[in-house]
């Protein structure tokens, strides 16, 4: 899933970095990724990395009007994280696909009962091999010629897919 962009403002660049620099001295070795998450946010200001994040504005991405209308008919495809129809317009089935994405695992090979298993857990309309070919199609999965591996083609989704993804996650 892709990450959620959260914006810092540091008032004293100077004293930002100084706090920061004493924090890795302290440290043994090179700090992992959420340990300097957790020192960045310290010297920032802020208690640890999650009061920073539970600080920082909530955005939502603004769509165009023509987005906005797209997004509305994708939303009827789709009850409560199940698909309920396949979209007739190939631009549609590629911004549904998405959800599909999503829910693959990342850089892990599968074989096809794999994928298959996690298609139908998602769609109404049972028709599992139209989605897995889409998906092959729309370039978010690739397989052998063979068609025994299944691998999801880590990529950024766009905004309109991110809002779809993040709008049929099981609550």
């Amino acid at each position: 899933m892709a990450r959620e962009a959260i914006a810092i403002t540091i008032d004293d660049l100077s004293q930002f970095t100084k706090t920061l620099r004493n924090a890795l001295k302290q440290q043994d070795n090179l700090p992992g990724h959420a340990t300097m998450l957790g020192l960045v946010a310290k010297a920032a200001g802020y208690e640890n990395f999650q009061h920073l994040k539970a600080a920082a504005p909530q955005t939502k991405p603004s769509f165009e009007p023509e987005q906005k209308k797209r997004m509305e008919r994708a939303l009827r495809i789709w009850d409560n994280g199940i698909m309920t129809r396949w979209p007739k317009q190939t631009s549609m089935q590629g911004l549904c696909l998405w959800v599909f994405w999503a829910d693959l695992p990342a850089n892990q090979d599968m074989t096809e009962k794999e994928v298959n298993a996690i298609l139908k857990a998602r769609h109404s309309f049972k028709d599992h091999a139209i989605l897995r070919r889409s998906m092959v199609e729309h370039r978010l999965v690739k397989r052998t010629t063979d068609g025994s591996v299944y691998r999801r083609i880590e990529q950024t989704p766009p905004p309109e897919a991110l809002h779809l993804i993040a709008s049929q996650r099981p609550s």
